[in-house]
């Protein structure tokens, strides 16, 4: 077993060239991927996520994609315990964990731990779901205000997901999420190598997400949610298809856009998210910054672990 436990972060935004370094990482060390994705756990969600293609994944199989049907949900917490447990064997193994993505609250977890808030009861969002069916989201909103201050204040009235959760937690447990999230989990015993990978100008990164969008348009994008769309048990305000493009594709498909109008809406809502991925990352402490495709880039991390 390796002495030191090292793990390697490859984190940045969106279309930075993440996979292609990882690959060849994997080329180079004795290591596995393991994917920080919230979009790639979902199967049959493959051209508009940008997940590896069968060729990648030849080359360097990854861990915790197509978990999980779009219909089903994927919390923070679902990925520490998976991660920490590959992250685990594969140094039982001798080999080096690369994590992966741009889901920076999946990266967080693992650095900071998680607040030990209950799991999800069925019967208490069930009854959630009917209250604001008959009284509105904006309603219980107020209510949480009255219990959690705090959370209300950083919750939008509408965010339906974020009010329900907010209230299940307090209602399960009679704490309030607030005062959970205060109570960490001890600190892993790992040794993290933290790198984020971008361009230098901020407007290559614009080109290079405009470029992909139009490729995956290509690809059959439109296609591939399509068959989402058809499904009955699938809508707009589930995690999966508020993924970045699915919903502007869904939109396009529900008639609500046109063509032009839902590529130009996916591009920007994709330019958005590196811009928040960026955000995060600024304020990252100990992390290495690479330039995407810079030559000198494999070696700077392979020399990290010496």
């Amino acid at each position: 077993m390796l002495s030191n436990l090292p793990v390697i972060f490859l984190m940045g935004p969106t279309a930075a060239g993440k996979t292609a370094l990882a690959i060849s990482l994997c080329e180079h060390l004795n290591t596995e991927i393991i994917s920080v994705d919230s979009a790639l756990i979902y199967k049959g969600m493959d051209i508009g996520t940008a997940k590896p293609d069968a060729q990648e994944l030849a080359r360097a199989p990854h861990h915790l994609i197509d978990l999980l049907d779009p219909s089903e949900t994927y919390s923070v917490a679902d990925f520490r315990r998976d991660a920490i447990k590959k992250i685990d064997e594969f140094h039982q193994q001798g080999k080096v964990p690369i994590l992966v993505g741009g889901t920076m609250m999946y990266f967080k977890s693992l650095i900071d731990g998680l607040s030990p808030l209950p799991e999800a009861c069925p019967d208490v969002r069930a009854e959630l779901e009917a209250q604001a069916k008959q009284f509105g989201w904006p309603h219980l909103h107020q209510e949480l205000a009255k219990v959690d201050p705090q959370a209300a204040d950083k919750i939008s009235e509408n965010d339906s997901q974020r009010i329900n959760r907010a209230l299940e937690v307090y209602r399960i447990s009679g704490k309030t999420m607030t005062e959970l999230q205060k109570q960490k989990q001890p600190t892993l015993p790992y040794t993290f190598h933290q790198f984020a990978i971008a361009p230098d100008d901020r407007s290559e990164l614009h080109q290079r997400i405009e470029k992909r969008f139009k490729i995956m348009i290509e690809q059959g994008f439109e296609k591939e949610v399509s068959t989402l769309y058809l499904r009955k048990d699938l809508h707009p305000n589930m995690p999966s298809i508020r993924c970045v493009g699915y919903r502007q594709m869904w939109d396009y498909l529900a008639g609500e856009v046109d063509h032009d109008e839902m590529v130009f809406r996916g591009i920007a809502a994709t330019r958005q998210l590196a811009k928040r991925q960026l955000t995060w990352l600024r304020s990252w402490p100990d992390v290495t910054w690479l330039t995407t495709d810079d030559e000198e880039n494999l070696q700077r991390v392979v020399s990290s672990l010496s």
